[in-house]
């Protein structure tokens, strides 16, 4: 017989609160592998921990890893980076939706578990976690309207390559603000005519205090916003026609980030999807 599962606790859980489709929260999660150990890493995420310590757990819907090749890393901005350091670092990107006003029954669910993986030797140690949090979606802006997959297809739909940006500004005032800008004139300009189906807009929230020690705090949480570009094409193949002057906004004076909506650009990172199942690309990141 196996171990109590208290499914009765199970139906009562599900017979309350919010149970829609949309992504109200995500975790965004690039990861470094240690060198040498590309090829255990990208095995273990993708035979264990995508599963055991992401898909597996309540009110987690979706999810998709995205890679960056060396070929990649080289096209980042800007060289001087607030989130990545240097901004090559981050070869694993991992995405996933979270049904909206369910984060909190989330995070209780992930600490314990990743705590119970940790414990039983099935967490691998031999990675970085630069860039990782927890974050509330804000917006979606659709290039055409109501045609086409939605946000809650996102991670399902198969897209062609995704753009990790992050923007910071002054202070919660100002992110206001440029959310607003974003999503009324910028961000519909500028998919008017492109290979970018969507722009998902996230902001950060803090992680719980008894989260992994493994896993820094937030930052930004107040003056940061997180935009991911679902692309119908290889960014290597638009870049330089839709990207280009937005890494160079990134790479303005002495490397510094520079201005674009009335934020700070301090990462701008294409990546490719995974091949779920097996090691494709490990032999390009370095």
């Amino acid at each position: 017989m196996s171990e109590d599962t208290r499914s009765e606790t199970y139906a009562e859980l599900a017979s309350t609160g919010p149970y829609g489709v949309r992504p109200g929260h995500a975790l965004i999660t690039m990861v470094e592998p240690h060198p040498g150990h590309e090829h255990a890493y990208n095995r273990w995420y993708e035979d264990d921990h995508y599963y055991a310590g992401a898909m597996a757990m309540p009110w987690m819907f979706a999810g998709r890893r995205w890679v960056a090749t060396r070929a990649l890393q080289e096209l980042r901005a800007p060289e001087k980076s607030a989130v990545a350091e240097p901004v090559t670092a981050g070869c694993y990107l991992s995405t996933y939706w979270i049904t909206d006003g369910r984060y909190d029954d989330h995070m209780k669910w992930t600490v314990a578990i990743n705590k119970r993986l940790n414990r039983d030797g099935r967490v691998h140690h031999d990675r970085t976690h630069v860039f990782t949090s927890f974050q509330d979606h804000e917006a979606t802006v659709y290039r055409d309207g109501t045609a086409g997959p939605r946000d809650f297809h996102a991670l399902d739909h198969p897209y062609a390559g995704l753009v990790l940006q992050v923007i910071d500004t002054e202070g919660p005032e100002r992110r206001a603000e440029l959310l607003e800008r974003l999503c009324s004139r910028e961000l519909p300009r500028r998919l008017a005519g492109s290979p970018t189906a969507m722009v998902t807009v996230f902001r950060p929230t803090p992680l719980p205090g008894d989260r992994m020690t493994y896993v820094k705090q937030v930052e930004g949480v107040d003056t940061r916003l997180t935009l991911l570009w679902f692309l119908e094409r290889d960014p290597r193949d638009c870049w330089a026609d839709h990207f280009a002057d937005l890494a160079a906004v990134g790479d303005a004076a002495g490397g510094v980030a520079g201005e674009w909506g009335g934020g700070r650009v301090e990462l701008l990172a294409p990546f490719i999807p995974t091949v779920p199942g097996t090691d494709r690309y490990v032999d390009e990141l370095r």
